[in-house]
C-alpha cells in the first residue's frame, strides 16, 4: 500500500514539474511581444505625442521608425529613431506629474505568432536566420 501511495505521489510531482515548464500564452501576448521586438529592430513606424496635463496643449510630437524604452530610474522615455541606412537619433523625454505621453503605431505590423527570426550580428553585418514552423509548410 505504501508503494502505491509513493508511486502516485511521484507521478503527481512529475506532472507538476512537467506542466510547470509549459506555457499557455494568448495569441495577443505573442503578437504583442513580436511587435515589440520588431519595433526594437526599427520595423514599426510610430508617432509619439507628449501632452501638458495642465493646459491640455501638445508639447512635442515625434514620428518615425523607432524603438522606445521607458526608463523608470530616470523617469524618462528614451526614443531611438532610425533616420537612414546607418543613421540614428536618440531623444529623451522627461516625465513628471504635468506630462502625459501617447505612443501610436501608424501602420499595421505584419507579425506571425509562428514565425521567429534571429538576427545574428557578424562584423556589423546583419545575417537573418529564419526558423519556420514545420507544420505551416
Amino acid at each position: 500500500m505504501k508503494k502505491k501511495i509513493m508511486a502516485v505521489m511521484v507521478m503527481v510531482v512529475l506532472c507538476v514539474v512537467i506542466l510547470n515548464g509549459c506555457s499557455w500564452e494568448d495569441e495577443a501576448d505573442v503578437a504583442s511581444y513580436n511587435i515589440s521586438k520588431e519595433a526594437d529592430n526599427f520595423n514599426v513606424y510610430r508617432k509619439v505625442t507628449v501632452l501638458n496635463n495642465q493646459s491640455d496643449m501638445t508639447m512635442l510630437e515625434f514620428e518615425g521608425w523607432c524603438s522606445i524604452t521607458k526608463d523608470n530610474t530616470d523617469n524618462q522615455l528614451e526614443i531611438t529613431y532610425r533616420v537612414g541606412e546607418d543613421s540614428y537619433y536618440k531623444d529623451f523625454i522627461g516625465l513628471n506629474d504635468r506630462t502625459t505621453y501617447v505612443i501610436t503605431q501608424i501602420d499595421g505590423s505584419n507579425v506571425d505568432k509562428y514565425h521567429y527570426e534571429w538576427l545574428y550580428h557578424s562584423n556589423g553585418d546583419l545575417i537573418p536566420i529564419e526558423i519556420k514552423d514545420a507544420d505551416k509548410n
